[in-house]
């Protein structure tokens, strides 16, 4: 289009009017300041440069709408490029989809499964489905964001695939294998929740789909288990995940501690900070391409000997040799620590490998059945009374003062309450889960990989031997809360939806064995959401209310019921997972647990019983702050940031607002990330863990000068809310006027 816009200013007025037409913004202004700019500009590059740069001037609180503006620009340029590389006219906008996909098939972009699967005519009808009016859903930051980094280029970084043509072959590409007579409908409702912007996939899967290259999955746990083969093999396996892009979480709480005996050699033991600083270097050194670092997140338990050198590892002063500074930190907290921190108690730390040797037992593999009680507080008891054990005693309160410290100055430890994880895990009948994940909204059974033994074929060929452990692959989605409840299409969205997160698991290409067996035996799930704060916004609901909180519990119930309600309906097609047997969701314990007992749930708990479930886990809200503003919404369960900011970037500023702020949702966004009343947030989430099997990535936006004891309440009320997790706390750097709860 603006190709033959180029030889006059009449022809750009022209152009700032067509792009208006749907907006009705007032560009008078705009006209004239963009004309005179180009007054003397023939070049169409610099022209759209020109276009763009005046446009995104005209953000502010009070005109929003000219981020639409700023996108439509934006997006002519995609026009341009993609209708010049790939030969077709640019006023017709979209090219032809088959010809893209043989081209970038030939290209070695595009999997050769796109054209093995599906016919010339198949694909020929997904092209006459494609909207492109659509694309005028995004806005700048949105499009900006997926032009820049997810749609498909050629070797050169030069433009081919356009927005709809990435929703689409993300569509068929978790379709290609489903039944012939109902693929293309499964393709098509794919494409519109997508291209719609009801949900969006993981990055990986939004970056990999329908390409040759990188897996679909975000995140993975390993656990490490306490032998110099399996230290190594972990550090290998989580630099093979860790190069295709994906966040690690790592259980390191069975490996023994400093001063702890080798082969009975008492003190030889450097304990788990050399280790941590050896993932540490895999973190920087893999580094995905050169496009960002590894990312590791280390969890280790508040019992463990080398809980202190842990807390500090990520702190800005001390011994350097005793830091690592590129990890991720997580504490691993038993019920009867957050109790003895309140009553100011006493906590004994111990070495878990000479708690194995003498007491015959391991402490992480046992947990609190009941609040108040249980197995492993009865083991920690003993370990306390036997005399032969090495331990240490120190406040409890002193070791919370600790991780207070560090979460304000690095945002690090996350917290992982591993009693309540255990008690709500709907698959307790296969094991333990020991931590969470990189984002810590993962709970699944966990295990180490065991070496078994390493031998010699007849050819010279050396084999090595392994019995594979639960090394957990969180396959995740997220249902855009902001467009997909006011449009009352969520039971349509998550029954699309969870066939998508399905498919995944069958069609990923993981470079680990362990991570493909463990995706076959739990085909876990994490479904999650964005655009809470938006929502909000919209149905004018104050964060700070009673009525926030309530409708967080009903609506996460429904969301629950559609999710529970669409894996059933799969297992009855597809088959359940093959742990169903034994697990919650069979004996109905699921159900009974959250008091689900009117008769909607009593049926579905019923039809569950006797289908099954396609998936043992279901439910994990993660932080997908990219992915939302893909969307163009709030990430996550998060407050914005601020109703109006400037996202600084190398070479310009983009202002970005609140999604559909205006006066009448500026009320409700006003109190932002640092001036909303955290324990308001903690509510929130009480309110709606019920409702969510797994976890939820939730951030404690505090400022910098927060009083401990105000932050330790937090804690406490997250820990007796029976919350499984808390994310970051993330502190300002300067001191908020209107934050008045943080000093009360």
């Amino acid at each position: 289009m603006i190709t033959h816009l180029l030889n006059s200013q009449q022809k750009i007025s022209n152009l700032i009017d067509d792009l208006n037409e749907k907006l009705q913004l007032d560009v008078e202004h705009f006209k004239q300041k963009v004309l005179q700019q180009c007054a003397h500009v023939t070049d169409e590059v610099e022209i759209e440069q020109n276009l763009l740069k005046v446009a995104l001037e005209q953000i502010d609180e009070a005109n929003t709408s000219w981020t639409f503006m700023a996108a439509r620009i934006y997006l002519q340029k995609l026009y341009r490029e993609a209708a010049k590389n790939r030969g077709y006219e640019q006023s017709a906008r979209y090219g032809s989809f088959y010809k893209l996909i043989n081209e970038l098939v030939e290209k070695g972009i595009y999997h050769p499964a796109l054209l093995e699967k599906y016919s010339e005519q198949e694909i020929a009808h997904f092209e006459k489905q494609i909207q492109p009016e659509r694309d005028e859903l995004f806005t700048y930051p949105a499009i900006y964001t997926l032009a820049t980094r997810y749609l498909a280029t050629d070797h050169e970084k030069r433009t081919y695939e356009l927005p709809q043509e990435r929703w689409m072959i993300i569509a068929m590409h978790l379709m290609q294998d489903e039944q012939r007579k109902y693929r293309t409908t499964y393709v098509l409702e794919a494409y519109w929740a997508l291209s719609e912007l009801y949900m969006t996939v993981a990055t990986p899967t939004l970056n990999n789909a329908g390409k040759t290259h990188g897996q679909l999955s975000s995140c993975f746990i390993d656990t490490v288990d306490d032998s110099l083969q399996s230290i190594y093999d972990s550090n290998t396996d989580i630099a093979k995940l860790s190069k295709n892009g994906g966040g690690i979480g790592v259980y390191m709480g069975k490996i023994r501690a400093r001063g702890s005996s080798i082969r009975e050699y008492k003190g030889m033991s450097s304990g788990v900070v050399p280790w941590i600083k050896q993932l540490n270097n895999t973190a920087v050194s893999v580094d995905q391409l050169g496009t960002r670092k590894g990312a590791i997140a280390v969890y280790l338990d508040v019992w463990h000997l080398d809980i202190e050198y842990f807390l500090d590892l990520k702190l800005n002063n001390g011994d350097e040799r005793m830091r690592a500074h590129d990890i991720f930190t997580g504490v691993c907290i038993p019920d009867y620590f957050m109790e003895q921190v309140e009553k100011r108690g006493d906590w004994y730390l111990f070495d878990p490998h000479e708690v194995r040797q003498v007491m015959g037992f391991s402490l992480e593999d046992a947990y609190d059945e009941k609040i108040g009680s249980g197995t492993w507080r009865r083991l920690y008891a003993q370990c306390i009374q036997n005399e032969q054990l090495t331990k240490k005693k120190v406040p409890a309160i002193e070791i919370m003062k600790r991780i207070l410290r560090s979460q304000l100055e690095s945002g690090t430890p996350f917290m992982f309450y591993r009693d309540e994880v255990n008690r709500q895990n709907v698959n307790a009948h296969e094991g333990m889960i020991y931590c969470s994940n990189l984002c810590t909204e993962i709970t699944q059974n966990q295990s180490p990989t065991q070496f078994i033994e390493e031998f010699v074929e007849n050819d010279g060929t050396i084999v090595k031997k392994y019995r594979s452990g639960d090394f957990v692959v969180c396959n995740l989605s997220s249902i855009h809360l902001g467009r997909a409840v006011p449009a009352h299409v969520l039971e349509r969205l998550i029954s699309i939806q969870v066939r998508m997160l399905d498919n995944v698991i069958d069609l990923n290409t993981l470079p680990i064995q362990q991570t493909k067996l463990t995706n076959q035996k739990y085909r876990a799930i994490g479904l999650g959401t964005f655009g809470w704060h938006h929502l909000l916004a919209l149905e004018g609901i104050h964060w700070e209310t009673e009525e926030a909180v309530q409708y967080a519990d009903e609506l996460y119930e429904k969301i629950a019921f559609y999710t529970i309600k669409a894996s059933m309906e799969l297992s009855k097609e597809k088959g359940s997972y093959p742990l169903f047997k034994g697990s919650k969701w069979e004996s109905g314990e699921y159900f009974d647990e959250r008091s689900y007992a009117d008769e909607k749930w009593t049926n579905l708990k019923h039809q569950v019983q006797k289908h099954g479930i396609r998936n043992s886990y279901l439910m994990a809200v993660a932080p997908n702050s990219s992915t939302a503003l893909i969307a163009g919404s709030t990430a996550s369960i998060d407050p914005v940031f601020k109703p109006f900011y400037y996202e600084e970037k190398k070479d310009f500023k983009i202002p970005t607002t609140a999604p559909d702020l205006n006066h009448r949702t500026y009320d409700v966004y006003r109190r932002s990330a640092y001036i909303v009343d955290q324990r308001w947030s903690v509510k929130q989430n009480v309110a709606r863990q019920k409702h969510v099997d797994q976890s939820i990535s939730f951030n404690i936006y505090v400022p910098y000068n927060i009083r401990a004891s105000v932050l330790l309440d937090l804690h406490l009320q997250a820990w007796k809310g029976r919350l499984k997790t808390t994310y970051y706390v993330r502190s300002t750097a300067n001191d908020i006027e209107e934050c008045e709860w943080c000093h009360s």
